[in-house]
Formats: structure tokens, sequence, C-alpha cells
């Protein structure tokens, strides 16, 4: 049995992952951005233990959420799921994106904060990271501004973003699997209902890497599609110095840092 914590798993593939894991017996603890939509988390999935409550565009909400995590904790696995994909620049407190909030800093603001390493982090990708920018050029879009802020665009770049983490946390972390996933085009709120992809095989790459199947204990910091390791979305991901650099810059941004494995190395909830 494992404990598994996934962000954004009010509806959706989180959801749906949640309900499967939940089958399979293992302990899932929900995340919804508020109450509200944490009812409707528990209602599709009543078998979780339960259901943490952050708004990931709020960073004092998700500094509230990885310490509440780790109070609940310690957890097995970490399912980075959460995800915005259009609806414009929605500037938070700070004045950056809410997309690069959600999509980018959250993850890797969870990923400093967690306590102890979990077995397992997942991050969550996308069909077409070929669509971003690997320069890395403003990060939080304050150079740029807000004006015909391209959201589709500045998602894809978050996508990628995770990618580096993944690759880097596994470089960092080689007690940790760390890798990426790409559910495919699947008819989900955020894919939209006539995508045309195969939904139970996005769910299934979930459970694939969530639960260990396979080979893929020994397998770190790749690009997962299918249940299977796929070669990296763009040469880019593979390149350590890109990747130390988006850390810097994270660190810089969040005034977090990624601990040294031997930090915040402990037993998992399964040992």
């Amino acid at each position: 049995m494992l404990r598994v914590f996934i962000t954004g798993s009010s509806d959706g593939l989180g959801s749906l992952a949640a309900q499967r894991l939940v089958r399979h017996g293992h302990q899932v603890m929900l995340h919804a951005r508020n109450p509200r939509r944490a009812q409707d988390a528990l209602a599709a999935c009543p078998g979780a233990v339960g259901c943490l409550v952050g708004d990931l565009s709020d960073r004092a909400q998700t500094l509230a959420l990885a310490h509440e995590i780790n109070q609940k904790g310690p957890f097995d696995v970490v399912v980075h799921n959460a995800g915005l994909y259009t609806g414009g620049y929605r500037r938070t407190k700070e004045g950056w994106p809410s997309i690069f909030a959600v999509n980018t800093l959250a993850p890797y603001m969870l990923s400093c904060l967690v306590k102890p390493l979990p077995l397992r982090h997942v991050f969550i990708s996308t069909v077409f990271p070929n669509d971003c920018d690997p320069s890395l050029h403003d990060l939080t879009w304050q150079a740029r501004g807000a004006a015909d802020f391209p959201d589709i665009q500045a998602y894809c770049d978050t996508k990628l973003h995770v990618c580096l983490m993944a690759a880097a946390l596994a470089r960092r972390w080689p007690s940790v699997r760390a890798n990426s996933l790409d559910p495919g085009w699947v008819a989900t709120k955020l894919g939209g209902w006539n995508a045309t992809g195969d939904l139970n095989a996005g769910i299934a790459t979930y459970l694939t890497l969530i639960e260990g199947k396979g080979d893929t204990e020994a397998v770190s910091g790749q690009y997962w599609r299918h249940s299977e390791v796929q070669p990296l979305p763009i040469p880019e991901v593979g390149d350590v110095t890109l990747q130390e650099r988006l850390l810097s810059e994270l660190e810089q941004i969040t005034s977090l840092r990624v601990p040294a494995e031997g930090e915040v190395k402990g037993q998992p909830a399964s040992h």
C-alpha cells in the first residue's frame, strides 16, 4: 500500500487516477484549490483519506499547503497534477501570471518543502511541449507584461519547466524516482471534450509511475507516454546546464532551494 498525494485532484485525470488508486488499495490524499472544490473531490473519490485545500496561484497558500502535507505525511508519492491552461494572465499578488505560479512555481515549491523525500515525484507535462521556448527568458513575464499574453505559449513553457525539473531532481536525488509524463490529448475539462486521445491510456501512465510498475524503479528523469519511456520532448530537456539554470532562477524567485538529499531523506510511509 502506498500513500499518495495528488495536487489538483478534484476532477479530470487527477481525480480519475485517484479513484483507480483507491480501488487498488492505496491511501490517497486529494487536493483542491478551495473548500467547494474539496467537496467535489471527495464526492468523486469517497475512498480518499481526505482533501487538502490551497490555491496554488497564491504563494502563501502554497507554503501553507506544504506544511499541511508534511503534517499529514509522510507520502510515498507526490503527483504534481494541478495545472492551468488558458484564461489569460490572471495576475497573482506577486504580479506573476497564474499559469506560471500554478504550473511551475507550485511544483518547485512543494518539491523543495515536502519532507521526508517521497519515493517518487511525478510531474504532468503535455502532448505538445515542442511549442515551448527553451530560452527560459523572463520566466515571470515581468518584462513582457500582461498585454496580449499568449496563454497557450505560456502553458507550453511551464510544461517544459516541469520536464526540466524532473530531470534535475532525478540527478540531485538518486534515491527518488522523478519523472514527467504526457497523458495525451484526452477528453477532460482541460483537454476539451473533443479530444481524441485514449483516456484510459493516460490514466494507466499515471498509475505506472505512481505504483512503480515494471521497469519504472530503474528509470528516473525521463519523459513517459502510454506507460513507456519516450524520447525527450525536446533535446534541451537533457541539458544539465539548462536544468540547473531553471532551478537557480526558481530559487531566486521563491527564496526556496532544492535541499540536498541527505537533508531531507527519511523513511517514506510504506517503509
